[in-house]
């Protein structure tokens, strides 16, 4: 059988205040994150970006202890799954590769070829595929393999997307119950999924299957609970002036607000730890806008983190991922109908749609943003929240 790894992929978060910029830094070069057509203009986009974002960024972190949970976290649900592994018979190594902050995956790649890991899977902490999630590190390591030919020793398989595996759906489902049991009248609370954003064209353009896996999630999640409650499903943490997926979270709890609801659970429907969006975002940001609205019964329920049903239903992933036949990274895109990861292939060049809304988009940016941003200090940046 030979010795058994697993890969646990995450986005990563800074571990203290200084870590912040050069996490985004990291994050904003990625051109799963920010897809531009121009290729030598992602790092002194991200540059940008990341020094105008890095102090309100700063601030977010402050409030939540000064850096991100995320790592923590990680490593705890790590060691979790290593002991249901273990008790299921199954000597795995597990080992944490984070897409823009330590342990960077490269760092984990490094690990297991020094551990002389024969076998290994590979599992991402996203439930749904996304291209800027799960897709950016299977590009990463797509790269990896054809960079180092002693990775093609091991044998290995990816896990690209698992929302509907029943564990996950009744660890969901048994925290949500936990939380309406917890409040007057459970029946009459509005039960508010809030999902990570991305841009409209990943989903139309790059067929980015995310969107769909979300809302299949959601209604899974909703069966599995069996609760009369009514529900709805939103989208958070938008960044820039491009068109993001919709509801937005704050204009759907305002919406709700103004129709009358006055009992909100908040479930982070796309996250598995907690961190910066839930931690702050969801329960800092958007409980004042739910109060302002007036829904003063603003509850959430928390991320799954080590959550014992949840861990053995990572752990069932990896024994039936060993268990039945391997599915590279190459296959991925294949399998998620082709989705148009980076590098593209093709651009539409001339008085196109895509043209228009690049070129608009590069100049407002690169052009403006640096020269309005940087000698007076305001400008559209500022508008669109990137300040």
């Amino acid at each position: 059988m030979g010795r058994v790894g697993v890969l646990l992929l995450n986005l990563g978060g800074p571990d203290e205040l200084d870590d912040v910029g050069p996490f985004l830094f990291n994050l904003f070069s990625d051109p799963e994150i920010i897809r531009i057509p121009f290729r030598g203009l992602q790092k002194p986009l991200a540059w940008l970006i990341s020094t105008l974002r890095t102090k309100k960024s700063q601030e977010n972190y402050r409030q939540i202890g000064g850096g991100s949970p995320l790592r923590r976290i990680t490593e705890a649900q790590g060691q979790a799954l290593q002991e249901q592994l273990n008790s299921k018979g199954e000597d795995a190594r597990i080992y944490i590769g984070m897409r823009y902050w330590h342990p960077f995956t490269e760092e984990a790649i490094a690990r297991l070829k020094r551990d002389a890991i024969d076998r290994l899977v590979i599992l991402p902490l996203y439930p749904q595929f996304s291209i800027s999630t799960s897709g950016s590190s299977f590009r990463l390591l797509e790269r990896l393999w054809q960079e180092d030919p002693a990775l093609n020793k091991i044998e290995y398989t990816v896990i690209p997307s698992w929302y509907q595996q029943p564990g996950y759906l009744q660890a969901m489902a048994q925290l949500i119950a936990q939380e309406l049991d917890s409040l007057p009248n459970p029946d009459q609370v509005h039960i508010f999924f809030s999902a990570h954003g991305v841009p409209v064209s990943y989903v139309e353009e790059a067929g980015d299957p995310y969107q769909k896996e979300i809302e299949d999630c959601t209604a899974l999640i909703m069966q599995t609970l069996n609760r009369p409650n009514p529900h709805t499903l939103a989208y958070q943490s938008r960044v820039g002036p491009v068109e993001w997926l919709k509801p937005y979270t704050e204009d759907a709890i305002k919406e709700l607000g103004a129709s009358g609801i006055e009992n909100l659970l908040v479930v982070p429907v796309s996250f598995v730890s907690e961190h910066i969006e839930t931690l702050e975002e969801i329960d800092i940001e958007y409980r004042e806008i739910a109060e302002e609205a007036g829904i003063h019964n603003f509850n959430r329920v928390p991320a799954l983190n080590t959550h014992p049903v949840f861990i053995e239903a990572l752990a069932d992933l990896v024994v039936d991922a060993l268990n039945a036949p391997s599915l590279k990274l190459s296959q991925v895109t294949q399998l998620k109908k082709k989705v148009k990861m980076y590098p593209q292939e093709s651009w539409e060049w001339g008085m196109t749609t895509t043209a228009e809304v690049w070129n608009g988009r590069l100049a407002m940016l690169g052009f403006l943003a640096l020269i309005l941003e940087l000698i007076s200090g305001h400008g559209p940046l500022h508008f669109v929240g990137l300040l």
